[in-house]
Parts: C-alpha cells; sequence; structure tokens
C-alpha cells in the first residue's frame, strides 16, 4: 500500500460484526452480546486523539455497539445500514472529504460496494475471499483480534494525523 494513499486518510469507517468483532453473535434473554477487542479501541482512540474521524457503518443496530462508540468517543454512527456505500457518502460529505479521503474496512459481501467506493478498502485476515480480492490492505489478523488496530497503525505511522 502507497505511503501517500494511507497518508490522505482522514476518516476511516468501520462495519462492526466481523470486524470490530469476530463475527459471532450471543442471543441471551437481555438480547445481543458481542465481544470487542481491548486492542482495537485503544488504535481508535490513538487515531482521534491523532485528528482521525472514525465511524461505524453496520448493517446492525445493537445497544451493545452503540455502548463501545460511546465508550471509544465514536459520533459518527451509521447503524441499521443497508446501503453502507451510500452511509460512506454522506460521511465524507459531511465532513467535507473527498472518498479519496476515506478508509473502509469491511469484511463481507454488504461491504463490497463501500470499499469500492472509498479511496482504500481494508478488510481482516479472515474476510471473505470476495472481500479480500477487492481490497488494498488485507490485515494479518482476523476482525475482533487486533485487525483495526493493525491498519490504524498504517495509517497513523504514514503520517495521517489530520493536518500534517
Amino acid at each position: 500500500m502507497e505511503g501517500d494513499a494511507l497518508s490522505s486518510v482522514r476518516l476511516i469507517a468501520l462495519d462492526v460484526d466481523g470486524v470490530m468483532t469476530d463475527g459471532r453473535l450471543t442471543y441471551g434473554p437481555d438480547g445481543v452480546h458481542v465481544s470487542f477487542s481491548a486492542r482495537d479501541g485503544a488504535g481508535i482512540m490513538s487515531a482521534i486523539g491523532a485528528g482521525l474521524e472514525i465511524a461505524l457503518v453496520s448493517f446492525r443496530d445493537f445497544p451493545a455497539v452503540r455502548r463501545r462508540a460511546s465508550d471509544l468517543g465514536i459520533d459518527l454512527l451509521a447503524l441499521g445500514c443497508d446501503d453502507k456505500a451510500e452511509a460512506v457518502r454522506r460521511l465524507a460529505s459531511h465532513l467535507g472529504l473527498a472518498m479519496g479521503q476515506v478508509l473502509f474496512m469491511g469484511d463481507d459481501d454488504r461491504d463490497i460496494p463501500a470499499i469500492e467506493i472509498s479511496g482504500i478498502g481494508a478488510c481482516p485476515a479472515d474476510a471473505h475471499s470476495r472481500v479480500r480480492e477487492r481490497c488494498d490492505i488485507v490485515s494479518s489478523l482476523p476482525g475482533g483480534c487486533g485487525a483495526v488496530r493493525e491498519v490504524i497503525d498504517m495509517v497513523l505511522e504514514a503520517g495521517s494525523r489530520g493536518g500534517d
């Protein structure tokens, strides 16, 4: 991946299930439970601290995801979203960004349109093969196990600090 493309990133938009989580959904009497990686959370907080915008874009809208977003300081949410590409376009427009300044990270077929319209597409190591073949960055780690942190570190190391 070219450092110039990474250094232009100002918005990192993340799918949730299979990217920020390992994709497992546990159903119980109190609703759906998901687990998040502390490493990914630390990476997200580093990115926000460096001036990057972080957004969550997910087909599902679970209270646990809203809670995690709140805990991490993520205000940009497109949850319960059927058209992820349109959601990413709207987020970029809201922030005054060109699509070339957007990195979208997804793991399955619903994510492909958002990956294809973004300046950089990324995915975890265990993403579906159709997604991996379309991405500029394939993490060495699976979803929910530090893949988000790995990609964020690449962006930060490339100098994308929101106003270089």
